[in-house]
C-alpha cells in the first residue's frame, strides 16, 4: 500500500513562491511551460457570478475567470524564473485552443478528469 502524503503547512506556503515546471503531449511533441501558484490577494477580480444569468452566460464567466487565472499563474512564473520556459501573455492568446485548454486543465490539477471525460 502506497503511503500517504501529508503537507505542512510552509510546504504549501512555498507553492506559491516556487515555480513548478510542466510539460505535456501535444501532437507528437512535447511543450514545456512553468507557473507559479497564486496567493488570494493575487487572484483576478471579478464582481459575483449572478443565479440569475441563463447557465450559458454563468459557464462562459466561469471559463473567462479560469482562463484569466491560468495566465496570471503563468505570468507570475514568467516574472520569477524569466529563463524559464515562459509563455507570454501574447503568446497565450495565440496558441491553439486544445492546446490553452490542455495547459489549463494540468495547470489547474483538471487533468485526470479531462481524460475521463475525453477518452476515446
Amino acid at each position: 500500500m502506497e503511503e500517504k502524503k501529508f503537507w505542512t503547512m510552509d510546504e504549501l506556503v512555498a507553492l506559491t513562491d516556487e515555480v513548478q515546471l510542466k510539460e505535456i503531449e501535444y501532437r507528437e511533441g512535447l511543450v514545456k511551460f512553468h507557473f507559479c501558484e497564486l496567493t488570494e490577494k493575487e487572484e483576478p477580480k471579478f464582481t459575483g457570478v449572478s443565479e440569475d444569468l441563463p447557465e450559458e452566460e454563468k459557464m462562459q464567466l466561469y471559463q473567462e475567470i479560469g482562463a484569466s487565472r491560468v495566465l496570471k499563474m503563468i505570468l507570475k512564473a514568467n516574472d520569477k524564473n524569466p529563463e524559464g520556459p515562459c509563455i507570454q501573455e501574447e503568446q497565450w492568446e495565440l496558441l491553439p485552443t486544445t492546446l490553452r485548454y490542455t495547459i489549463s486543465n494540468e495547470i489547474l490539477g483538471l487533468e485526470g478528469l479531462t481524460r475521463e471525460n475525453f477518452r476515446d
